[in-house]
């Protein structure tokens, strides 16, 4: 894998100036999609970058539930503003086992879930990565491609990377033949990192067959699963079948980690409300396993922030609260769902060259388009189309309004000679 590009700094003891040596650093290039977006004054501009929810009317969406049990929390005279314990709140880390490992899961029952509450799934990656690196340290073999941002993660946490090959550009699928090929070759006790569901960049999954054949190259091989959960519930649309990888691999009797977030399918974007797991083998070793988690989370951020994991913790222990969460979680899935429809009936009845199967094939937030990096540019600098130059496209900025000018801008890019 090609190392991250570490910025040369030349610094200089006796300078006037100590951060003179400092050149700039390249913008993230999510959010400089974004910021150019907006900068943007063409009244048929589409986002396609963005990682958030958006109506139909591509406006940013609020929960009806969460609005409802936010005003409860900042209205009950009870809670105050002090320090949540390092692991987070209680009540919220159970209701994350539940949701992730199943309501009557015996590993819950029996105290081999370890779980930490983390700013988000970005710091539920950070913190089980730490952990790694001080107690299981071992190279980590991540999906190619896979979301940027994993790759900083790990580097950070000083961990060697490598690639397998997990996406096919023939078939715009799941190269599962490489896949079980490359980590077959893997070191005994790697560490593999697995997205649960609506893989992000290429929203291609594994199926289930294809889930057990990586479970039986991971157990020859004792690889430990690092399974990332950001998109629960928008995949198939359903949150129990969507963490089938995550159940089948406890279920195997797996030694694993998981990274979840809540910031997609309860639009907690801004809250960073996350959940680091740790499956372990007995109830002594999970408590060995907290203390030392613990000591990570001190020195990363100390302690965790309140209103996003009260307000989670409502939803996931309250039976009528989460009911509601699921059925707009439903209408929310329902609509990037029915937009892969449109886009690829637009597609078809434009009779654009090539065929766009995979765009109904793929799940979740993101499709990978297939597109070119040349291909793209154009899209963004002659039709105001922003997507990130890999083809990867954001199903949640497509609207019934702008899917027709979406396939005609694809058509005239795909013809361009």
């Amino acid at each position: 894998m090609q190392k991250l590009q570490l910025l040369q700094n030349q610094f200089n003891p006796t300078s006037d100036d100590i951060f003179f040596h400092i050149v700039q650093a390249p913008p993230d290039p999510i959010f400089g999609i974004a910021n150019a977006y907006k900068a943007d004054t063409s009244s048929t501009k589409i986002d396609l970058g963005v990682g958030a929810y958006r109506t139909d009317e591509e406006k940013p969406y609020v929960f009806e539930i969460i609005k409802k049990l936010e005003k409860e929390i900042v209205n009950d005279p009870t809670l105050n503003k002090e320090y949540l314990p390092i692991e987070g709140l209680a009540d919220f880390n159970k209701g994350c086992q539940k949701l992730m490992f199943g309501q009557n899961s015996p590993l819950i029952a029996s105290g081999q879930i370890v779980t930490a509450q983390c700013l988000g799934g970005t710091g539920a990656l950070r913190v089980g990565f730490e952990f790694v690196k001080r107690h299981i340290p071992g190279d980590v073999y991540v999906s190619k491609p896979t979301w940027s941002n994993h790759n900083q993660v790990i580097e950070r946490a000083g961990l060697n990377q490598f690639e397998y090959p997990y996406f096919e550009p023939k078939t715009k699928g799941f190269n599962c033949a490489g896949t079980i090929e490359c980590l077959s070759q893997a070191r005994m006790g790697s560490i593999v990192l697995l997205h649960v569901c609506a893989h992000n960049p290429t929203g291609v999954d594994p199926t289930e067959a294809e889930w057990l054949q990586i479970a039986d190259v991971c157990k020859k091989r004792r690889l430990v699963p690092f399974f990332d959960c950001a998109y629960q519930g928008f995949a198939s649309g359903c949150i129990e079948k969507d963490v089938f990888a995550v159940r089948k691999f406890a279920e195997l009797g797996f030694q694993m980690i998981v990274a979840q977030s809540f910031s997609k399918n309860m639009g907690l974007y801004n809250e960073r409300v996350g959940a680091v797991h740790i499956v372990t083998s007995n109830k002594d070793i999970s408590a060995r396993v907290l203390s030392n988690l613990k000591i990570v989370i001190r020195t990363i951020c100390s302690n965790p922030p309140a209103i996003g994991a009260r307000i989670a913790a409502k939803i996931l222990t309250d039976e009528k609260n989460f009911n509601a969460w699921v059925e707009e979680l439903k209408t929310v899935t329902g609509r990037i769902i029915k937009m892969r429809t449109l886009l690829k009936q637009e597609l078809d009845n434009l009779k654009v060259p090539g065929n766009w199967d995979h765009i109904t094939r793929q799940t979740g937030f993101f499709t990978f388009t297939g597109l070119t990096p040349e291909q793209c540019d154009l899209l963004t600098k002659q039709y105001h189309v922003y997507l990130l130059r890999s083809g990867r496209m954001s199903m949640a900025g497509i609207t019934s309004k702008n899917v027709r000018y979406l396939a005609e801008s694809i058509k005239a890019v795909v013809q361009n000679k």
